[in-house]
């Protein structure tokens, strides 16, 4: 830190208390001055030598018959008038960062300028100034917070455009030419010089000047970082760095702290200023956890909607990486319930719109350029599905989420961002066991936006268990196992054929699997339980036309060949592979259960729908039609 004395008498100021104070002389003082509630015993002829404000006032108060002078608006008050007594009887007095701006605005109040006399305050200050304080970069911070108690005196004598000035450029310094004795002074040496003597080999990082900025107030912070950015040589991470440092140290980490009367102004004015302070290049400078941090205390201090849309446009660019607790907003108020899912909807449209893929898989582009922004590009996709996934699961515990919104938010994403439904089966799942009074109606909506055919193992597994399930969509479930393990055990052709495995999809299915517990019964196990479960549903089925027969009232113009497989065969569709017969009899089992009514008179199935006998060879077993789903006349739920 840097000091000027000026004056050579030794100080003969003394305190009568805590609002006098008198110079210790032989001759007897004739004048007080009144600043503020502080008095002054002084002489006139020293000070009306070096003061052309006092040469008025004394000249008044001498017509008045009177010796008190009152000064009530003094900028430095009784600290800066002392300082400029003191220089007027030629005392030793020390300028310092601390109590320069309040003795050059009490200078230039009083007129201590060159016409009074040479080398008078104001240009000794100035020339202090000039030659120490702005070369310094602490010094410059520690005038520069002190200028804001001396408004507007200390912005019209431009000592804050100055430090302002002088800090910018500071920050631009090399930083192999930065002493480390800062907010970095590892070596605990004191040092005032931002140029470190020659022979030093310790290098200062980059983000060197960004905690020391983080003392200024949030008007003077705002002004000294506008001024940074206009020089154009730091770069938008940076910027961003420096800003969210200088969020950590003023915005609480209590919700309580956050929302108090007392600084929720101070708090909303911070937040806007830091945004307003945000890198133009949209799409970096800043991460999005720290974004989505900033819109999360934008809407619990109520910021403008032009701030939380700035904020949710840059968003949009790096949704992706996210995580699901960065995107766990607060809901507005709390009758749209704990999260906002609705703002996070909208984050998705505005990514999905901004990328606007295309996903057929066929890439046209032979530069390599365009082909790695391509890649990129899926990446980012993907990482959009599975975070979706993850924020959907955490979501459903919510009692007071929408079943529209859930259900607008799992479909809002394209379908090339989940190449396996593991983590929207789950989401689904939670949803359903919050949910519990939800009609069957929207159960089944909800689970048709789970494609079986995309599931894993495990999880086509622990959907076969799953009681919360519709039994179509088990049924579906178990009927694509029966198709998979079929396919799998024919060897996949060499050329890439329609039954090679899709080993992209397996690999993007391991993370979801292993949230997947794994049971050790077997398929036909869960199937007979399936079954037993269907026997009990089936009591509440109302059966119509008498003594029909199952086959007339289940059974329509389609057969389960029809709905499941299209019109074309088994063969057909399983490249000449047949149903193994265990797999026949326990569908067979589970449809036949189906033909009992309440009171017991239940109509017999067709001979077609049971199994062939055991003798028969399975080369010459050929499937039999089973009741479509889409044409019983009973619900199952």
């Amino acid at each position: 830190m840097k000091f000027m004395k000026l004056g050579s008498k030794p100080d003969a100021f003394q305190s009568g208390g805590a609002d006098v104070r008198s110079v210790v002389s032989d001759l007897a003082t004739d004048v007080i001055v009144h600043i503020g509630e502080v008095k002054f015993y002084l002489h006139k002829f020293p000070l009306l030598s070096k003061s052309s404000k006092l040469q008025k006032l004394v000249l008044k108060a001498t017509e008045k018959g009177t010796d008190d002078i009152h000064i009530d608006d003094l900028p430095g008050g009784a600290k800066g008038f002392e300082i400029c007594a003191k220089f007027c009887y030629g005392m030793v007095v020390t300028l310092s960062p601390h109590n320069v701006v309040a003795a050059r605005c009490a200078a230039e109040f009083l007129g201590m300028t060159e016409d009074m006399d040479k080398g008078n305050l104001i240009f000794k200050i100035e020339v202090f100034i000039n030659s120490s304080i702005l070369r310094s970069w602490k010094d410059s911070i520690i005038v520069l917070q002190s200028t804001k108690a001396l408004l507007p005196w200390s912005e019209e004598l431009k000592v804050v455009g100055r430090c302002i000035d002088a800090i910018a450029s500071k920050t631009s310094v090399d930083p192999a030419n930065v002493s480390w004795s800062y907010s970095y002074n590892k070596k605990g040496v004191a040092c005032t010089e931002i140029i470190e003597p020659a022979g030093k080999t310790s290098v200062a990082p980059k983000d060197w000047w960004v905690e020391d900025l983080c003392e200024l107030d949030v008007d003077l912070y705002k002004r000294v970082m506008v001024a940074i950015k206009s020089k154009g040589r730091m770069s938008p991470d940076l910027i961003g760095e420096a800003l969210k440092a200088y969020a950590v140290r003023w915005l609480p980490d209590s919700y309580d702290a956050l929302v108090a009367d007392d600084y929720m102004r101070r708090n909303q004015c911070l937040v806007e200023t830091i945004i307003w302070l945000l890198p133009s290049d949209k799409s970096s400078g800043c991460s999005c956890r720290f974004l989505l941090k900033l819109l999360k205390v934008a809407i619990l201090v109520g910021s403008g909607d032009h701030v939380k849309e700035e904020l949710m446009r840059r968003i949009s660019f790096q949704l992706h990486k996210a995580s699901v607790k960065d995107l766990l907003l607060p809901a507005a108020s709390p009758s749209e319930g704990m999260h906002d899912v609705h703002l996070v909807h909208n984050l998705v449209q505005r990514f999905v719109a901004r990328t606007a893929l295309s996903h057929n898989g066929d890439f046209v582009e032979k530069s390599d350029e365009k082909m790695i922004e391509l890649n990129f590009e899926q990446e980012s996709t993907l990482a959009l599905g599975e975070l979706v996934d993850g924020y959907l699961s955490e979501v459903a515990a919510d009692p007071d989420l929408e079943f529209s919104t859930f259900v607008e938010l799992a479909t809002a994403v394209p379908e090339a961002a989940r190449p396996v439904h593991d983590g929207l089966y789950y989401a689904v799942d939670a949803y359903i066991k919050e949910h519990p009074d939800i009609n069957k109606a929207d159960k089944k909506k909800i689970c048709s936006l789970i494609d079986v055919k995309k599931l894993s193992t495990d999880a086509c597994v622990h959907a076969t268990q799953n009681d919360r399930l519709p039994l179509r969509v088990v049924v579906q479930v178990l009927f694509f196992q029966q198709l998979r393990a079929g396919s799998s055990s024919v060897p996949a052709p060499t050329d890439g054929g329609e039954h090679a495995c899709a080993k992209p999809v397996q690999e993007q299915s391991e993370h979801c699997e292993r949230r997947i517990p794994r049971h050790p019964n077997k398929l036909d196990k869960q199937v007979t339980s399936l079954s037993a479960r269907g026997e009990g549903e089936d009591r509440h089925v109302e059966l119509r036309g008498g003594r029909s027969s199952f086959k007339d009232q289940v059974v329509g113009r389609n057969s389960f060949k029809d709905q499941v497989v299209g019109r074309n065969s088994f063969k057909d569709q399983l490249g000449g592979l047949l149903l193994q017969s265990r797999s026949r009899r326990i569908f067979d089992k589970l449809w036949s259960s189906k033909g009992h009514g309440e009171n017991g008179k239940g109509s017999e199935t067709s001979g077609s729908s049971q199994s062939p006998p055991s003798t028969a060879k399975p080369t010459e077993v050929k499937p039999s039609p089973l009741p479509p789903l889409r044409n019983r006349r009973y619900s199952v739920s």
